[in-house]
């Protein structure tokens, strides 16, 4: 009898995703360093991580659009590419370092992982696609897990000032975020991931400077020498490095074992901000994760590869 067996997973693929994962996760951890140690605004540090994203974006959109195989836009898709920019890394970014001046860096990584669930109600209802069994279980797991998280983040913590102003902002950025991602998924099989992509987050950044320009603190820029290098360590460490990581990843694995690797994320944030941050581990804070997580692969399980890639 000739038996088969199913092909063993590359380790090199399954290390580039567990690095590119545990990269995306720092941002919460960078973000709330810099915020104690220079005691900045939101928008001056999110100005300075795409001051430093900005060549790595850039030059990607200069080689895409110079390839042969480059797919020219129309004028709907260039306005739909700007606007999802916009929405997925200008507003939502802005939305997630505003709400990480309240709440610790833990909650606000699965406040955040709530993402999926939004794009399969989008999808229902814009795109008319029926939720499945599955899906509901999905759901029912993830939105338990973030009570089961929340309520013990307020019962060891009730003094903390605007942890709720807080969760609404991380809360909306989550619901843009997944705007953001429900659009690509119609977008990207048209014009190609890699262009999307890069002009996406051009036009996020050309709206970050614009804010910036007109409502900035520029001596924030020029005094603050150690806020520079948290503005670098967010732009090479948290966002151009794991992407392409996480690409590789896709190429090598296939976005459903990217999808469970990238669990990781919200257990690498809470170890890491009990490390950096001396934030608390709890009972409530793991089970709820462990919900969260559990929900969120039902969710992931089938899902394009555009959104394993930029969670």
């Amino acid at each position: 009898m000739h038996l088969t067996t199913r092909p063993a997973l590359p380790l090199a693929g399954f290390l580039i995703t567990l690095l590119g994962a545990i990269l995306f996760s720092t941002k919460a951890i960078f973000v709330k360093l810099a915020f104690g140690d220079t005691h900045t605004d939101a928008l001056t540090l999110l100005t300075l991580r795409m001051v430093f994203a900005l060549p790595f974006y850039a030059t990607v959109a200069i080689v895409v659009s110079g390839k042969r195989t480059n797919v020219r836009m129309t004028r709907s898709q260039w306005g739909l590419v700007i606007l999802l920019g916009m929405l997925g890394y200008y507003v939502s970014s802005l939305l997630d370092f505003m709400g990480l001046q309240y709440v610790s860096a833990g909650l606000e990584r699965l406040l955040l992982f709530l993402y999926p669930s939004f794009v399969v109600f989008i999808n229902a209802v814009i795109f008319k696609q029926r939720i499945t069994p599955i899906q509901k279980w999905a759901l029912l797991l993830t939105y338990l897990g973030i009570a089961i998280a929340y309520v013990g983040e307020l019962t060891l913590d009730t003094s903390r000032q605007g942890i709720y102003w807080g969760s609404f902002l991380v809360f909306l950025c989550a619901i843009t975020y997944s705007m953001y991602i429900a659009g690509s998924g119609k977008l990207i099989p048209l014009v190609g991931a890699n262009k999307f992509t890069a002009y996406a987050m051009l036009a996020a950044t050309a709206g970050i400077f614009a804010h910036f320009a007109l409502v900035g603190n520029s001596q924030l820029l020029v005094a603050g020498q150690g806020l520079w290098g948290y503005g670098l360590l967010l732009a090479v460490f948290s966002t151009v490095l794991p992407s392409f990581l996480i690409s590789q990843g896709l190429k090598r694995i296939g976005a459903n074992n990217v999808a469970i690797i990238s669990g990781i994320g919200p257990i690498s944030t809470i170890a890491q901000a009990h490390f950096f941050l001396r934030e608390p581990i709890f009972a409530a804070q793991i089970g709820g994760t462990v919900l969260v997580v559990c929900g969120v692969l039902l969710l992931s399980w089938k899902r394009s590869a555009v959104a394993v890639a930029t969670a």
